[in-house]
């Protein structure tokens, strides 16, 4: 797994020339979670696991990850979220590997997760299902409809990855509902819940290979938006693509963090 660092740079850096190419804004919400996706795909799913992106506006995060394995060619890269691409802004069609959902609006996710955890359990498969949510998404009741769904069935064949960064589309989490952290109420709704830095995938990798029993799991990820950009922990990260300047201080940025 001492890999996966290395992995997680590489991406990094094919993730920023992507948006910068292509004059892309959501750069933020894909850096928060990119660490946990590399983790998550090269360090613990199984061929035939299944994994939802319920955070669809971090498209670009998945797509350089797809990359990373092979999946996704440079060529196909270069057009993401241009007229006719293969790789819209928000993840869609069929033929993006591995995509099994259309995934442009937040909050559904976990429900969909359920469903599949729930039918790998009727058909008497061992695969696993992962789902990756933004902590804003868990303002919707259906994040909260599906979560009571899964610990009803005590469906401990699925996590659940929460990027907690703090931000939203209109300020923080602490600003527009008061929860800058969704652990306790996930506790109170009874499924086993634990937290990581969101931004070590060795770290990661090795939770995730140990998930409850009897119980969903949810791992909170406790993340920076937009981390290493000139808008790190900024609601603009959310928004704004990267100007020349701004892509070459991103890109410094990941190369002393990779050294």
């Amino acid at each position: 797994m001492n890999r996966l660092p290395a992995l997680a740079a590489q991406a990094r850096a094919r993730l920023l020339k992507m948006h910068f190419q292509t004059r892309s804004g959501h750069v933020g919400g894909n850096l928060s979670c990119l660490d946990a996706l590399i983790a998550l795909h090269h360090g613990v799913m199984q061929e035939d696991d299944r994994f939802v992106l319920s955070k669809g506006h971090s498209a670009g995060a998945l797509y350089v990850t797809l990359w990373t394995l092979g999946r996704l060619s440079d060529a196909d890269l270069d057009t993401f979220s241009q007229d006719d691409s293969l790789l819209p802004g928000h993840p869609s069609g069929s033929g993006i590997p591995g995509l099994m959902f259309s995934t442009g609006s937040l909050g559904h996710g976990p429900s969909l997760a359920a469903g599949l955890a729930l039918a790998a359990r009727h058909q008497g498969s061992s695969r696993r299902v992962y789902c990756l949510c933004s902590d804003g998404e868990w303002q919707e009741g259906s994040c909260w409809e599906a979560l009571s769904f899964a610990v009803h069935h005590r469906l401990d064949n699925l996590t659940l990855l929460i990027d907690q960064n703090g931000l939203q589309g209109f300020g923080s989490t602490q600003d527009v509902v008061s929860c800058p952290d969704l652990g306790p109420r996930l506790q109170a709704f009874g499924a086993q819940v634990q937290r990581a830095n969101g931004h070590d995938p060795d770290a990661l990798a090795q939770i995730l290979h140990q998930p409850a029993a009897g119980a969903p799991t949810v791992l909170v990820l406790d993340t920076v938006k937009g981390l290493g950009t000139h808008y790190a922990g900024l609601l603009e990260s959310h928004y704004l693509p990267l100007a020349e300047a701004e892509y070459e201080q991103a890109i410094a940025f990941g190369s002393d963090a990779a050294r």
